[in-house]
Parts: structure tokens; C-alpha cells; sequence
């Protein structure tokens, strides 16, 4: 079986985090640029031959909107330039949260997005924590869906905390928590919540033993960081030691950050698939890459090695 030559190119958004995945790999970044025009239009363009290659092109999609165009531009682009083969390496699959009809007369964003990346030609995707699982069937072609606790996981371990608790944000991350709680053998906590309308919540309760434990919180992102604060406070009010976060995406809108360094939250743990902000105290948080893991799963699927043994779970 013939493997074709690979290389590596980023977006300009996620040139950060493409560098790490190219070094972590063995290799170096693909020369490309983006010509932009005085109406804020551009037009993305390979400086290098790929002709015959294997392209692997990195952009989480997180707003403005232009981070979806530039990607799709890409895409688009190493088609028409000849490449064997064109992989959407997407750590943040941004519009995630739109992915069914959830009151009358609204699009499905996230299928949207899904029709968009097939039209523009890409022949498989690789993404990190979706929002909802079953964005993957909106695809006909391959998704490889990575998850982040295989880093996760063994930085809490590290970490030694007693009276460790899990803990679920509402009930749709129920079943993330579990699969922590399960894999190190702690406890679990779900708060259940009441939305007043989006991004704004109501009441909160939470379900389980919270008073002398040591909580950390799962998600797959924080955006405006109001939930998750709001359980901490709550939980720190039930009695618990410490309240930490682990979540795989920091979108942090609006008032995110200040909530967060407002809150009860100790500590908040969170990967590189979206930058923080530079300008902002980030003093609670704590990095972790998630460079090392997109780099092996490149190299298995670009090898035709299968990469579920790659996972924790």
C-alpha cells in the first residue's frame, strides 16, 4: 500500500498550536500565506508544491467566523492544488452547541458546517471533544473523534488529591463524569440547572455527597464560564474543601474571565485547542497540550493504524 508524502499547514488562528503538533511529530510547518484585501477579504495560497501529498490542515473554528472561511479557503485550495489527500485537523469544532433543532424555525448549524467542509472537498476530519457525539453522523466521510482524557486523567492523578469527588456541570455532562469517576474510582456529583434563556442560569441543585470533598467539574468548554462558576460557588456553599474545573475547550466570552477569577474555583484546567487571552488575568488556569496527542493520531492514520487504543477511554 502507497503512502503519500505528508505535510502540515495551519491557519493563521491556530499557528500556535499547529507548530507544537508539527514538532511533536518530527517535522516542520508547510510554507503558505493568506493575501488579504482592503475589504477584509483574503485568499489563503500554498507556497510549495503538494502535489500527490497527504495535507494535514490545523484550525480550531472558534469565532470570528472568517477562522471557518480561512479553513474551508484551505481546504479548497489544496484540492485544486492536486493533494492526494486533504484532513481537516479541527482541535475546536466551533457552531457544536447547534446541533439539532432545539425550538421552532432555527438552523442546524452544526450540520451546516458538516456540508460546508464536504463541499469544499475535505476527505476526512479529526476533532477533539465534540459538543454532541452525533455530529459525527452528520459526515459521510471519516471523523476521527479525539478525547482529552488521555491528558487529563493522568494530570489529576498527579495532582494526589484526597476526598476527590467528580462532578457534572448539568445533566448533559453526566455521562463524561461518569467515565472520570469510573476510570479513578471516585464518587460523583451532578448539579442539575435551570436556564433562565441561553448563556443565563437560573436555579441550581446538586445530586450527591459534596461536603468535605475535594470537587473537580468536567466539561467540553466554558464560554461564558456561567454555570460552571455558579456551581462552584454552590458546592463551596454545600461544604466542599476545594472546587477545581477541567475542561477541554476555553471559548471565555463576555465576562468569562472575571467570573472565573470572582468565583470559588481554585484552580482551571483546560487544553490549547482554543489560545487564552493575552490581555486577561489567567493566573487560575493551567495548560495542558493537546499536541502530543493529535501527532500520534496523525501518524496512526496516516499509516492505516488503528488508534483506539490511543484512548483511556
Amino acid at each position: 500500500m502507497a503512502i503519500h508524502k505528508l505535510k502540515f499547514f495551519a491557519c493563521r488562528e491556530s499557528r500556535y498550536l499547529a507548530e507544537k503538533i508539527a514538532r511533536s511529530f518530527g517535522t516542520e510547518l508547510g510554507d503558505s500565506t493568506v493575501l488579504e484585501f482592503s475589504d477584509g477579504e483574503f485568499q489563503p495560497a500554498y507556497n510549495e508544491s503538494i502535489r500527490g501529498c497527504t495535507v494535514f490542515i490545523i484550525q480550531s473554528t472558534f469565532p470570528p467566523a472568517e477562522n471557518l472561511m480561512e479553513l474551508l479557503l484551505m481546504i479548497d485550495a489544496a484540492h485544486r492544488a492536486s493533494a492526494h489527500r486533504v484532513i481537516a485537523v479541527i482541535p475546536y469544532f466551533g457552531w457544536a452547541r447547534q446541533d439539532r433543532k432545539d425550538r421552532p424555525r432555527v438552523s442546524i448549524g452544526a450540520k451546516l458546517v458538516a456540508n460546508l467542509l464536504c463541499a469544499a472537498g475535505v476527505d476526512r476530519i479529526m476533532t477533539m471533544d465534540l459538543h454532541a457525539d452525533q455530529i459525527q453522523g452528520f459526515f459521510d466521510i471519516p471523523v476521527d473523534h479525539l478525547y482529552a482524557s488521555g491528558i487529563f486523567a493522568p494530570y489529576i492523578q498527579s495532582l494526589g488529591i484526597e476526598d476527590l469527588a467528580i462532578a457534572a456541570p448539568d445533566m448533559g455532562g453526566a455521562k463524561r463524569a461518569n467515565a472520570y469517576a469510573h476510570y479513578l474510582n471516585t464518587p460523583m456529583v451532578i448539579c442539575h440547572k435551570q436556564r433562565e434563556k441561553a448563556n443565563v442560569v437560573g436555579q441550581m441543585t446538586a445530586i450527591g455527597e459534596v461536603e468535605g470533598k475535594n470537587i473537580i467539574i468536567f466539561d467540553d468548554m466554558i464560554d461564558t464560564a456561567g454555570t460552571i462558576t455558579k456551581a462552584a460557588n454552590m458546592m463551596m456553599e454545600k461544604g466542599a474543601k476545594s472546587v477545581r474545573a477541567a475542561v477541554t475547550h476555553p471559548v471565555l466570552s463576555g465576562p468569562a474571565y472575571e467570573r472565573i477569577n470572582d468565583s470559588a474555583l481554585s484552580e482551571v484546567i483546560v487544553t490549547d485547542t482554543i489560545p487564552l487571552k493575552k490581555d486577561k488575568d489567567t493566573s487560575k488556569f493551567t495548560v495542558l497540550t493537546v499536541a502530543d496527542i493529535f501527532a500520534d493520531v496523525i501518524e496512526r492514520v496516516h499509516n492505516y493504524k488503528e488508534i483506539s487504543s490511543r484512548f483511556i477511554f
